[in-house]
């Protein structure tokens, strides 16, 4: 076979390529197992998954590469994954870190269960004059629905091997083995450029026995799951439910997670010497990252039940019904899969938004995607609901679910103010095809939330530890002395101790016993006002008195206005932030992140968190602009940083009057114990 020079006797590479929804990455993952990267296509955001399949039988078997490409409608689109598949295609596109190269062949995958609209992918994918393989996936579903497909009639009409397969149960999938480990693919030779050919090759290969008498499930479930009422409600209650899920069973990893580091912290403080590198890895490294990798089981389970509701088939139907809520605020329904992928990550969001046809469209829909609830909200989020509903997993559940609907109504309030001023115009209708129900696969599922739990993880070992490390050494310099006020409480106490001051308190303890209590309680007020003497004086202190004016009609002292501002350069840094200005001092040491935060108090002593703070904290942060990356690729998808500008100044906005207004009512609902 042709393909990358030198490379036929070692390495041969082939390139899947399939319609969405066909299970083309289930069958990616059944076919490389644990053998595989994730990575992106250069200048993309486009993710590139790359397997390896080994050659059985053999002792000398070299090896097969796979690369999963995205799943596209058509190869000659104007879109970023259609452009993708056909540089891969043309040898001119690679994923990063790997030298461009045509492809040995190309796996083409096709849904057994729709291979009419399938087979266009056939004819678009032979012109490219690379060897293929056709698997014809989902064949159970097909039977299921008495379809059947012949398979030797159909690659004696394409010229090309053609298999049966199921990725969700493993058939033929020994067989398709064996093509892609030998050069027994072969160029399409029955595909014409005629209209009606992909109709004349489907009625020739593929059957079904109509079955009038079966008003199936399929029928009940769609009616209820696409119905303007019924299907709204069963979207807030599904997605309601997930959440409830993801706080009930991501509450046990998280202590285990939150107690290792709290352990780990207390040991490296009684192990260590006294020094400045034993506080910046005890109160830099460990307090910052361990304060983010608590979250990890939240962002993992959140990955896996939304990969299961998706493959399932359920998220399509959600889409018609959101289709009708997006009209009426001048949203086209092509922008619903870039504003449901903006819950994954706004970067690919933003991308995928070249999809929408109409240029008003598309600049609406970028200017929004990043008031939908992203993952690195996710620490921000469960830190905050966990503060307001101590040990109450279904109020936290129902408050992050606010969270998320909060961000969906004021992206659409935004979306209608800029159709009504700035991007007048009129949106356009959506069609959607509705994939089968299935059986989510685990494995595929799994793998992917393996894939985001890693991402996560890297981010969180370089980002996050950076700036956690950056924020110690701000919170720390310049040293300045103790104030008179905590050496003078220090004498008295030394005098207390030594009987030289007896204080008169009532008391029935012993009076040796009650001046020793004073004298230690007269140290603690002495080291605590040290410590906040220090911090107001560090670099960080400063800067957080400097810019505390700002935000303190929301409710933010100089330790939130720090948080606030570092989140800035990344939002899910809010919790390392505060991990480290908290868990840094002595009365924290050997805590867990959330006792700690949750009895830290403020310079003048009262708590930090109150319940109206940390209500217009997660309104703010539900609503703000806080990542410098979305507004690089908004500049680049808009054409220019004036609407970069636009966004980042119209959230900023809102985020501050929400969070005001948060403020003010829960101040004035809950009384003092608010404020």
């Amino acid at each position: 076979m042709g393909g990358a020079a030198g490379t036929l006797a070692s390495v041969r590479t082939i390139a899947l390529v399939g319609n969405p929804n066909v299970g083309k990455t289930t069958l990616f993952n059944r076919l490389s197992g644990l053998r595989q990267k994730t990575s992106n296509f250069p200048g993309t955001t486009q993710e590139a998954h790359v397997g390896v399949l080994s050659r059985s039988g053999r002792e000398d078997a070299a090896h097969v590469r796979l690369i999963d490409l995205p799943g596209v409608y058509g190869l000659g689109l104007d879109t970023s994954e259609s452009r993708v598949c056909r540089g891969v295609l043309e040898g001119t596109l690679a994923p990063s870190g790997e030298p461009a190269a045509l492809p040995d062949a190309v796996l083409i995958v096709l849904d057994a269960t729709n291979l009419r609209r399938n087979l266009e992918l056939v004819r678009e994918a032979s012109r490219f004059g690379r060897p293929v393989v056709v698997a014809v996936n989902l064949i159970d579903a097909a039977r299921r629905q008495t379809i059947h497909v012949d398979a030797e009639l159909f690659a004696s009409l394409i010229g090309a091997p053609v298999v049966l397969v199921s990725a969700r149960t493993g058939e033929g999938l020994g067989t398709l083995r064996e093509l892609l480990s030998t050069e027994d693919a072969a160029r399409p030779a029955g595909v014409g450029d005629e209209a009606g050919w992909a109709d004349d090759v489907y009625a020739r290969v593929a059957s079904a026995r109509e079955d009038r008498s079966r008003d199936t499930i399929t029928d009940r479930l769609d009616r209820a799951f696409t119905h303007p009422l019924l299907g709204l409600a069963s979207f807030t209650v599904v997605m309601t439910a997930l959440f409830w899920a993801i706080f009930r069973l991501a509450a046990y990893p998280m202590d285990w997670i939150d107690g290792a580091f709290g352990s780990l912290g207390a040991w490296l403080t009684g192990t260590l010497p006294g020094g400045l590198l034993s506080e910046l890895l005890i109160d830099g490294v460990v307090a910052g990252v361990g304060a983010t990798l608590v979250f990890l089981p939240q962002i993992m389970l959140l990955s896996l039940l939304i990969t299961l509701l998706e493959q399932t088939g359920y998220l399509a139907r959600a889409a018609f019904v959101i289709d009708r809520v997006l009209r009426p605020f001048g949203l086209p329904g092509h922008a619903f899969v870039p504003l449901l992928s903006a819950h994954a990550c706004a970067l690919p969001a933003i991308m995928s938004a070249r999809g929408v046809p109409d240029r008003r469209d598309r600049l609406a829909t970028i200017l929004v995607i990043p008031f939908m609830s992203c993952t690195a909200r996710i620490p921000v989020y469960v830190l905050l609901t966990a503060l307001l509903f101590p040990d109450r997993p279904g109020m936290q559940a129902l408050a992050f679910t606010g969270c998320y609907v909060l961000g969906v109504c004021a992206g659409l309030l935004s979306a209608l103010v800029a159709r009504r001023t700035i991007l007048r115009g009129k949106s356009r209708g959506m069609a959607l095809e509705l994939p089968a129900y299935r059986v989510p696969d685990a494995r595929t599922a799994i793998l992917t939330t393996i894939d985001r739990g890693w991402i996560f993880l890297r981010k969180a070992g370089t980002v996050i530890l950076a700036i956690s490390v950056v924020l110690w050494w701000l919170g720390t310099f310049p040293k300045v002395d103790p104030p008179a006020e905590a050496t003078e409480l220090r004498e008295v106490a030394d005098r207390v101790e030594a009987g030289e001051i007896v204080l008169l308190e009532q008391s029935d303890a012993p009076l040796e016993e009650r001046a020793s209590m004073d004298a230690e309680g007269i140290r603690a007020e002495a080291d605590a006002r040290e410590a906040s003497h220090a911090a107001r004086a560090s670099f960080l202190g400063r800067l957080g008195v400097f810019v505390e004016p700002v935000f303190e009609p929301i409710g933010a002292d100089r330790q939130l206005t720090v948080g606030i501002l570092a989140s800035f350069a990344a939002r899910e840094v809010f919790a390392a932030t505060m991990a480290v200005q908290v868990l840094g001092r002595d009365d924290a040491e050997g805590e867990g992140t959330f006792a700690a935060l949750g009895r830290a108090t403020r310079d003048d002593g009262s708590p930090l968190f109150t319940p109206a703070a940390s209500w217009s904290m997660l309104v703010y942060f539900v609503l703000a602009m806080q990542c410098l990356p979305t507004l690089v690729v908004t500049a680049r998808e808009s054409g220019g940083w004036k609407w970069a500008g636009v966004q980042f100044a119209w959230m900023t906005i809102v985020a501050y009057v929400g969070a005001l207004l948060a403020y003010e009512i829960a101040s004035a609902l809950l009384g003092g114990a608010g404020a």
